[in-house]
Parts: C-alpha cells; sequence; structure tokens
C-alpha cells in the first residue's frame, strides 16, 4: 500500500527536521517546500495527501495566499501552522481555504492527531447504494460522488464543507445542535470549537444561498445551532428558528 503523502511548506530547518522525524516514523512520507511559489508546485505535481502550510513564509507569498492558490485546483486538505491565536487569523486561514490550524508550538500527538482527523474527514464516507442522493428543494447532494449542485448549477466544495452539508442534510428540518454537528464532522476533540463551525456555516452559504445575507436554507437556531431546510418535509417539535437575527 502507498504511503500517505503530507508536504510541509516551512522554511525552519529545526521544525522540518522534526515533522519529518515524528511523521516518519509513523509510516508518512514527508515532501518539503521552502517558499509559496515552490509549494504551489509541488502540489501540482506531486499531488500530495495533505498540506502542513505555515503562515509566515520567505518569498513573497505568506501561507494564506497559498491556500487561496492552491484552492483553485485542488481539494488537498491543508492545516495552517502558525503563531497566531486570535479568531480573527483563525477566521483568515478558514476563509483562505484551510480545513484546520495548529497552532505553535505543538507537540508530536496534537500534529499527528490533527492529521489524522484532516485525513479521516477528506477520505469521507463509504456510502451505501441504498442512500447515494440527497434532494432538498432545488439542493441535490450526490453522496457516491461528492457532488452538489442546486438546479442544473454544480457547486465546488471542499471536503470539509461536504461533509458538514452532508450531516446536514442528512438530518434535514431538524436543528442540529453546535457540538452535535462538530463532533460529527470534526470529531469529539472539536466539539467546543465553534469558531470552526460558524465560518463553515458562513461558507456554505455563500455557495449554496441566493442571498447569503438572508439565508433561506440553512438556518440558524440562536444559542442551539443549524438547520438545513427541505420544502418537501416537515418535522415537528423541533425549536423556533429566528431567520432575522445575525446569520453567525
Amino acid at each position: 500500500m502507498d504511503k500517505t503523502r503530507i508536504l510541509l511548506v516551512d522554511d525552519e530547518p529545526k521544525l522540518i527536521y522534526l515533522v519529518r522525524e515524528v511523521l516518519g516514523a509513523t509510516g508518512y512520507e514527508v515532501l518539503t517546500a521552502l517558499t509559496g511559489e515552490n509549494a504551489i508546485k509541488m502540489v501540482a505535481l506531486e499531488q500530495p495527501d495533505l498540506i502542513l502550510l505555515d503562515i509566515i513564509l520567505s518569498g513573497s507569498l505568506d501561507g494564506y495566499e497559498v491556500a487561496r492558490r492552491v484552492r483553485q485546483f485542488s481539494n488537498t486538505p491543508i492545516i495552517m501552522l502558525t503563531a497566531k491565536v486570535r479568531e480573527s487569523d483563525k477566521l483568515t486561514g478558514f476563509d483562505s481555504g484551510a480545513d484546520d490550524y495548529i497552532t505553535k508550538p505543538f507537540s508530536s500527538k496534537e500534529l499527528l492527531a490533527r492529521i489524522q482527523a484532516v485525513l479521516k474527514r477528506s477520505q469521507g464516507e463509504v456510502v451505501p447504494t441504498t442512500q447515494s442522493e440527497i434532494i432538498c428543494g432545488d439542493l441535490r447532494i450526490n453522496l457516491a460522488r461528492h457532488q452538489v449542485s442546486i438546479g442544473v448549477r454544480e457547486i465546488h466544495l471542499t471536503p470539509t464543507e461536504f461533509s458538514l452539508l452532508h450531516e446536514l442534510a442528512a438530518h434535514c428540518n431538524q436543528v442540529l445542535l453546535h457540538d452535535q454537528l462538530l463532533t460529527a464532522v470534526w470529531g469529539p476533540e472539536y466539539r467546543n470549537d465553534i469558531d470552526y463551525l460558524r465560518a463553515y456555516i458562513r461558507y456554505l452559504r455563500r455557495k449554496i444561498e441566493d442571498d447569503p445575507a438572508n439565508p433561506k436554507k440553512i438556518l440558524r437556531c440562536p444559542g442551539v445551532g443549524y438547520m438545513l431546510t427541505c420544502p418537501e418535509k416537515t418535522t415537528e417539535g423541533q425549536p423556533k428558528i429566528d431567520n432575522r437575527l445575525p446569520v453567525s
């Protein structure tokens, strides 16, 4: 079986050495790039299974810009490496296309756990042939092919965005709790990271809503969670949805 290949994009020799040692000992194959420009080329040529991407890089491109450019042609999962811990920095990383982040300094145990969690999400689930598609109004989710469309328009989603939409669609017209969504999509260790959920709900709305500022498909139940509405189906006994409130 081929080894899982991880591209490490960083210009710190000590960190490169440590990550190589940790991942190599666990069975991963590690590729390295010192600049953002080289990283983009390597993603296109080598097609790694995952990218570890530092935000601060030598050269003209920082990690945010590298992630944006990679997302133009690849869904390879990206974990950002950062010394920044402000919420705005995390959201900038997510907005650039990152799937997760690790704050420096980090332990080898945390690094491996994050890599395994992101790889698991990106690989998706084996979908039974009896449930290959979910249709919700004009929204169509092909589970077998990981394809999403609205009417005749195909919607491009990252693996994490698809997993979140799938979870919402599998329980359409039901409010899913914040920690329930976080656990199902990201894993139990993420159950309190509501920033993740808010960011990805925002990205989904941008892609599937006619007016993301006034969503009709993904609705918020304040202080509770989110729900994907399906007009063909009705579910009683759910908490009240107030779509007039802020849509975060």
